[in-house]
């Protein structure tokens, strides 16, 4: 035991400015990882990840003939293991660099009133809708202000009330606009004809083609919902968190949609009920 508080010792001993820069790089990273770990509701990962660099700090601390260099692989294979697991979760936060920085939307901002809300939420579904009767393909991204500068720029910025008459005319397949993605920002249509990320998910049907691929990859880098209207069978699907749900009805689409402008509105709805 006495050995083991001299070693202890001895790590502060001749501490240096590069020690100490040493440290604070690797608490950032072991940080990030950490908050990798628990935006992914992995809590078991960060009691094995604590264990582990416990174990290893023990061990460390209690024999004088490691060095330095052979503890740190320690850390640095457990951030590359993490790097791997959660690829997804880094690629959405390398890609949000530099995009808005505003909190996590908690309730509908200001600026709409409730019977506006209800009408956008009723002029979106309508218009998917009349694009899916007429198998009409479209791509729509529900955001708040999270989403990349580089995806609003490359397409057409509008900055326009929602309607039905326009979701319809902006992916009428002869407009100009209708390839790309409607980025719809709380209550106004931001921009029309943007590029968005595909996804590299190996996993999803091959019967879904870019339009698809777009609204899945999209959600996987960004806190985003997409509404897709195939063009070629005219199926609704959602995606959220790079994953699908198709065959989407009024109802699914109206609590999607609900949820995205009011966490609460479907519990008032029920209570009044």
């Amino acid at each position: 035991m006495q050995e083991f508080f001299n070693n202890i010792a001895k790590v502060f001993t001749g501490f240096s400015v590069f020690d100490a820069l040493e440290i604070l790089l690797f608490a950032v990273v072991i940080y990030y990882v950490f908050r990798v770990l628990k935006n992914s509701g992995a809590r078991w990962l960060i009691a094995v990840f604590v264990l582990i660099l416990v174990a290893a700090g023990v061990v460390f601390l209690g024999n004088s003939e490691l060095n330095n260099e052979l503890f740190l692989l320690v850390p640095l294979l457990l951030i590359l293991v993490m790097l791997v697991i959660f690829n997804v979760e880094v690629k959405r936060d390398l890609l949000n660099l530099g995009s808005y920085a505003v909190p996590e939307r908690k309730e509908h901002q200001s600026g709409a009133s409730r019977e506006e809300v209800e009408r956008y939420v009723a002029d979106i579904i309508k218009a998917l809708q009349n694009l899916s009767k007429d198998n009409i393909g479209a791509l729509i991204i529900l955001s708040n202000d999270n989403l990349p500068s580089q995806v609003l720029e490359s397409g057409v910025l509008l900055d326009a009330k929602i309607s039905s008459q326009l979701i319809e005319g902006i992916f009428f397949p002869k407009a100009p606009l209708h390839d790309g993605a409607m980025i719809v920002n709380n209550y106004k249509i931001q921009a029309a004809g943007c590029f968005l990320p595909l996804t590299q998910n190996a996993n999803i049907p091959k019967e879904l083609g870019t339009r698809h691929r777009a609204g899945i990859g999209i959600t996987e880098t960004s806190n985003v919902i997409a509404l897709i209207v195939s063009e070629e069978t005219g199926i609704i699907t959602i995606a959220q968190r790079g994953k699908i749900s198709r065959y989407a009805d009024y109802d699914l689409l109206k609590r999607t949609l609900n949820e995205y402008y009011w966490k609460d509105l479907s519990a008032d709805g029920r209570k009044r009920s």
